[in-house]
């Protein structure tokens, strides 16, 4: 029988949007309560407040002319680029995404095509074999796709996967929540290849938790925290502080859980990349998951950041991070041969995973055939 193969991440590739918006630009926002009061705290005391805790400065924003499955193409494109392979070649796309493409002139979801259908055709695909869909899973939805892609590798359904994270939440954040400074739009690709079995490398264990229940809408979609906007008109809502609870709470235990399947201890971890919510929530959730192993101390430069200047782009920003880690782009941080880490994710439907990743000893840039 032949002997498993591993999942390795061959190529990387990402799209930061050109327009950026400082927190400043904030200042001329009427922000509401979720009640429905107006605030009476001033701008400039509102954003820096929010600055303290989220530690975003600035955040990006895709200019009116693109979608979601735009900046999709591009980061696929990067992607493709960087793992040296020919399109054709791929078995699936799997475009980890929330809310289709939203244009700026009509602010309705479009999820027909799907994003992958959608990103297929920009990149001239004609391989009726390469099959695509897209992965609606909150903001975790990007590392669940791996996780899949990763499966396919394993069974021998597939030798090259191409995984996208795209958002555009710049297009469904209220402007009157303070929340709707945390959005940010971006995207993110890497392929999946298959590796020998000889190959002591790649994804080592990974694991997946949801806590839909009561817990199901702590993110949903709701009206203006405006009462005098129109009833119509849908916005992302978020019940940030049970979140942060919620997350605090269970995703320590869900990344140690998942150290121990790959059977290593938090000293053989290097770097611990972490979906980039808010920086307060992300430093308690990586001081928690050393308090589980009776460390009081978190090692310097763990956990590279990149939320103060790209915000929160939901299924992007550990794709995106990943590609600025591996292009030698992050200040004090990199991902040289034979280092471990730890993808982790969390978002809506307080679904959560992490997945434990060892970089190839070489640089190989495809071993799929």
């Amino acid at each position: 029988m032949e002997q498993q193969r591993h999942a390795l991440i061959t190529g990387s590739g990402s799209y930061i949007p050109t327009l950026k918006v400082t927190n400043e630009d904030f200042l001329s926002h009427t922000f509401y309560g979720p009640d429905g009061t107006l605030l009476q705290k001033s701008g400039e005391e509102i954003i820096r407040q929010f600055e303290l805790i989220t530690g975003i400065r600035e955040r990006r924003y895709l200019t009116d002319d693109l979608v979601a499955s735009d900046m999709a193409y591009f980061a696929a494109r990067d992607a493709l680029g960087s793992a040296a392979i020919d399109p054709e070649t791929l078995d699936y796309i799997i475009v980890a995404d929330n809310f289709g493409d939203i244009r700026a002139e009509n602010r309705r979801s479009e999820q027909v095509p799907s994003l992958a259908a959608r990103v297929k055709h920009h990149l001239g695909i004609v391989n009726p074999q390469t099959i695509c869909y897209d992965l609606p899973f909150g903001c975790a939805g990007w590392l669940q796709a791996v996780i899949q892609a990763d499966g396919y590798i394993r069974s021998g359904e597939a030798s090259q996967v191409l995984v996208i994270g795209a958002e555009t939440l710049s297009r469904i954040c209220d402007p009157h929540d303070r929340d709707s400074m945390l959005y940010a739009d971006g995207a993110g690709a890497v392929i999946i290849s298959a590796a020998p079995a000889h190959e002591a490398a790649g994804i080592l264990a990974h694991l997946t938790r949801s806590y839909g229940g009561e817990l199901a809408y702590l993110l949903q979609m709701g009206r203006s925290s405006n009462p005098a906007y129109p009833e119509d008109t849908l916005f992302l809502k978020m019940q940030g502080r049970k979140l942060y609870e919620q997350a605090l709470k269970f995703v320590p235990l869900l990344i140690s859980d998942c150290i121990a399947k790959a059977g290593l201890s938090i000293g053989d971890i290097d770097q611990v990349l972490i979906h980039q919510a808010n920086q307060k929530m992300d430093e308690a959730i990586l001081k928690q998951l050393y308090v589980l192993y009776d460390l009081k101390q978190v090692p310097d430069h763990l956990m590279p950041m990149t939320i103060s200047w790209l915000g929160n782009s939901s299924v992007a920003t550990l794709p995106t991070l990943y590609d600025l880690l591996s292009k030698g782009e992050i200040p004090h941080h990199r991902l040289p041969p034979g280092r471990t880490v730890v993808f982790v994710s969390v978002g809506a439907g307080l679904n959560m995973n992490a997945v434990v990743y060892q970089i190839p000893q070489s640089d190989h840039h495809h071993y799929a055939g």
